[in-house]
């Protein structure tokens, strides 16, 4: 099941309180203070896991919180410290506190580490107070308490490239081509509810990640048809590739479809709308003439890359292409990170 939201309670461990002791021991019936410290309490932190690529564990789980520190005891004897609490979350997962209205970080890279609420101290025990003119502190301090926040996870899909179009384009049929994913295939709209990812592996460990987004329809970018859940997850492809189906079952024109989609994207980022972008006309099968992909060369003056998911036709050649593209445009994004 993919979950791509989800709102949690977290608190950093409470810090142990110090200890009141005095040292009593046979013949040393007047001993001095031996009170130990509390010890500190766990952190909370956020880890970007690469194994993971949903928010599914916190539909269940919406209280977490790390270990307290353990109170010291006499005979100078310290609290043991709480143990830190690791939350483990897709790469692509942004963190807001919601009191703040603030994002707190953006886990865009996986093993990227986060602290998210910091621990309490352990309070000090009466030894600690001791000195030459208050030899027998009869007072300790307590543990401080851990912090605490409501936050909210929003997943954004991390892929090299990511598939758009109109319900029931193809999209499914290409990645499980491509890639082992095995979305849900049918002959009717909206089958892809969920995001799916893909791993496409090409030869000599050559590799790049391949998002299908389920299908938009005109008005996404106000969230019609779950727009705004499916939009977002484009946000962070390198690659935008438009799959268009030359012969829509529902009689509509591919290259209305695409300037459909096209607005979308833009009206709701112009970042997005900015995107290196291939045209895939899917389905060729049916078009053996290929008078439609004469037409949508013509009409959209792009060049448009012809396949068929289900037969595999220029399957092969688009995947090549694709890995040259994400192979430049990592090369440039790290070359100017440097």
């Amino acid at each position: 099941m993919f979950v791509d939201e989800a709102k949690i309670w977290v608190k950093a461990g409470d810090g142990g309180n110090g200890c009141l002791s005095f040292r009593r021991e046979k013949y040393i019936p007047k001993g001095g203070p031996d009170g130990g410290d509390g010890g500190k309490g766990g952190d909370v932190y956020f880890l970007a896991d690469e194994n993971l690529d949903t928010l599914l564990d916190f539909t269940g789980k919406h209280h977490w919180q790390a270990d307290n520190g353990q109170p010291g005891q006499g005979s100078d004897m310290h609290g043991a410290d709480g143990k830190d609490l690791v939350i483990r979350v897709p790469p692509g997962t942004l963190i807001f506190d919601t009191d703040l209205e603030l994002m707190l970080k953006d886990l865009n890279k996986p093993g990227l580490k986060v602290r998210v609420c910091k621990c309490g101290k352990g309070g000090r025990g009466n030894r600690a107070f001791a000195n030459s003119t208050n030899q027998t502190p009869r007072y300790a301090e307590q543990g401080t308490l851990g912090q605490e926040r409501n936050l909210r996870l929003q997943l954004k899909l991390i892929a090299d490239v990511g598939l758009v179009g109109m319900p029931n384009a193809g999209k499914s049929t290409l990645i499980s081509r491509c890639s082992c994913a095995r979305p849900k295939i049918a002959d009717y709209p909206f089958t892809t509810l969920n995001p799916v990812l893909g791993i496409v592996e090409l030869s000599d460990e050559r590799r790049f990640v391949m998002a299908d987004i389920p299908g938009l329809i005109e008005g996404a970018h106000n969230g019609t048809g779950l727009g705004f859940d499916f939009l977002k997850h484009i946000e962070r492809t390198r690659i935008i590739v438009h799959i268009l189906d030359v012969m829509p079952t529902d009689g509509s024109d591919p290259v209305e479809n695409y300037r459909t989609i096209r607005s979308e994207l833009e009206q709701y980022s112009k970042a997005l709308g900015q995107k290196t972008e291939f045209i895939v006309a899917n389905k060729i099968d049916l078009d053996p003439e290929g008078k439609v992909i004469k037409k949508l060369r013509k009409k959209l003056d792009r060049i448009v890359y012809p396949i068929s998911a289900v037969t595999g036709a220029g399957v092969k050649e688009l995947s090549e292409l694709l890995w040259e593209k994400v192979r430049e445009i990592k090369t440039i994004a790290e070359s100017e990170t440097a």
